[in-house]
């Protein structure tokens, strides 16, 4: 308990937390009113269409995660922490649970935010959460943004340097996943198992809350995973909890 109040007070103290939380939520909830207060046809909004922008809102969340991380190794303040908590394993887990639970926070926010918003914008759509898979379309924000957040920790504990651990984040997270799909003969294949396009598929499920895709404020793209959203979940979890593994056993291997 005292390591996860040192790292929370770490995090806290610093600006970059709290400006990416604003962003995060800004970006999320404002998609979800363009989608939803722009379109004429109420068909087309949906408890699916409402999230649309939570994918924004989960790059700048990996933003976070990660400049928890790499700040305190560009100020060397991370020596310190391994000078106090001998132990890194402990230090590095720790801060990945303090991270990953504001991350929690946010998407939760962000998710019922979302929802929120579009039924003040639209209160005559089809918006209730009366099945399973509207409510992981809200709900399910949060887990994946703290899944998320201890992949772009275990990122960040491994490069150590800001710029080069969000260029990385970034760019596989909205670009590489996107391109796989491109690859002859073996690109859908490999694209079903990718960790943020399973991710997607637990938020999205099977689109039955998501109206008429490809139209007029329609939901995201479906993922192309075959996993149930329940198995799509534990892939993710299990993910990013390697990622974490790999991350740590680093750590204890090299100087600080």
């Amino acid at each position: 308990m005292t390591l996860l109040a040192v790292e929370r007070i770490k995090l806290f103290t610093t600006r970059s937390p709290w400006w990416c939380a604003l962003i995060t939520l800004v970006v999320t909830i404002g998609f979800a009113a363009l989608v939803t207060g722009t379109t004429e046809n109420i068909e087309f909004v949906t408890v699916g269409s409402a999230e649309f922008g939570y994918s924004f809102g989960l790059a700048v969340v990996m933003v976070l995660a990660a400049l928890a991380v790499t700040t305190e190794y560009r100020f060397g303040t991370i020596r310190t922490t391994f000078q106090a908590v001998p132990h890194r394993g402990s230090a590095l887990l720790a801060k990945t649970v303090v991270v990953a639970l504001l991350a929690l926070v946010i998407g939760e926010i962000a998710g019922f935010g979302s929802w929120g918003i579009a039924n003040l914008l639209q209160p005559e759509a089809d918006l209730a959460l009366n099945t399973t898979a509207k409510w992981i379309n809200v709900a399910g924000i949060g887990p994946v943004f703290a899944l998320a957040a201890v992949v772009a920790v275990a990122v960040g504990i491994l490069i150590r340097h800001s710029a080069g651990a969000i260029s990385l984040l970034l760019i596989y997270n909205l670009a590489v996943e996107g391109l796989v799909p491109l690859i002859p003969s073996i690109g859908d294949d490999i694209h079903q198992w990718m960790p943020f396009n399973v991710a997607h598929k637990f938020v999205a499920g099977d689109g039955s809350s998501n109206g008429a895709m490809g139209g007029e404020a329609a939901g995201p793209p479906l993922s192309s995973s075959t996993l149930s959203p329940g198995w799509a979940l534990a892939y993710f979890a299990g993910f990013a909890v390697i990622m974490l593994a790999i991350a740590i056993s680093t750590a204890k291997k090299r100087d600080a």
